[in-house]
């Protein structure tokens, strides 16, 4: 008899609060969440020396944030520095740190917390893409895919989500791709990564979701290709459903989501559609939908970036 009610307790405890959920997610879908105020907040940005680093950086500068702005480049991650102050961020910060060593992102990391102090939210965005099919792409290549894509996403949260715990206050951001969610031909070794870093950042938010760690937040970016000169060449075969995004607009939708602590953000829509398909549909649907929407070659034209130097 206790069996059957504590069996009954907790399916009541269950769909009660199930249905609560489901409720508060209809009200937010129809009225947008309050945005968190970020001013002050310490982020810290990897791959800040260009691209969509460089506009998430400006970004936050105009909401008051310290910046943090990590990259390779030191010529353009100062450059961002400028910018962002001429933004009006009062505190920037640029250190120059090779995301893929890992004694270096904690030597970074422990300079970081002695200059500026604990980081509050981390956006994990660098990156980089070699373009090449996997038979054809070196050995050296696709580790490097690995330590910049993914690896570097291990060696930062281990310096930086313990304060976070410890202040019950953080929040984790995963850059990631529409190449995290389906294999793409011609990136076998950047969607790889992808999946990992994707796969990495849901495990430790259910990690923390389980250990109670409710001042922890995490948002996982997947968007399509966007025009920062990265994925150069590549093309889809339908830009009115799934067009090659534009830098500014996907930076505004990822600053939104942050804002309003959402967890994942898929840019553009018609991907949380095709993510829906793609766990039904018959294989060669799927491949018959991907071929019109233009995503079986949109990697044929690609331009390696570095062969144009």
């Amino acid at each position: 008899m206790s069996f059957n009610l504590q069996s009954s307790k907790k399916l009541f405890t269950f769909l009660g609060k199930s249905l609560f959920s489901l409720l508060e997610a209809m009200i937010f879908a129809l009225l947008p969440k309050p945005r968190k105020n970020v001013a002050g907040e310490i982020v810290l940005i990897t791959g800040a020396g260009s691209g969509l680093g460089r506009l998430l950086a400006l970004r936050f500068a105009r909401l008051g944030s310290v910046l943090v702005l990590w990259d390779i480049n030191k010529e353009g991650n100062e450059e961002t520095c400028k910018m962002a102050q001429e933004a009006g961020a009062t505190r920037v910060h640029a250190y120059t740190c090779d995301c893929s060593q890992k004694e270096e992102v904690y030597r970074v990391a422990d300079q970081v917390k002695k200059e500026v102090g604990d980081v509050s939210i981390l956006i994990n965005n660098a990156g980089i893409v070699t373009g090449k099919k996997f038979l054809d792409c070196p050995d050296e290549l696709m580790e490097k895919s690995f330590d910049v894509n993914f690896k570097a996403h291990l060696w930062t949260y281990k310096a930086f989500l313990p304060a976070m715990i410890a202040n019950d206050h953080g929040h984790l951001v995963c850059i990631s791709s529409s190449a995290g969610l389906a294999g793409i031909n011609g990136l076998a070794d950047y969607c790889a990564s992808k999946f990992a870093a994707f796969g990495f950042a849901e495990s430790v938010f259910i990690e923390t979701f389980v250990q109670k760690q409710k001042g922890i937040e995490t948002t996982i970016v997947c968007p399509f290709f966007i025009k920062t000169g990265m994925f150069e060449g590549c093309t889809t075969g339908c830009p009115s459903l799934l067009p090659i995004l534009e830098p500014k607009y996907a930076v505004e939708k990822i600053v939104e989501a942050i804002l309003q602590e959402k967890m994942y953000l898929y840019i553009p829509r018609l991907l949380y559609f095709m993510m829906f398909l793609k766990s039904f549909l018959p294989l060669k649907t799927a491949l018959l939908i991907a071929d019109y929407l233009g995503i079986l070659h949109a990697v044929d034209g690609f331009v390696d970036q570095k062969k144009k130097l």
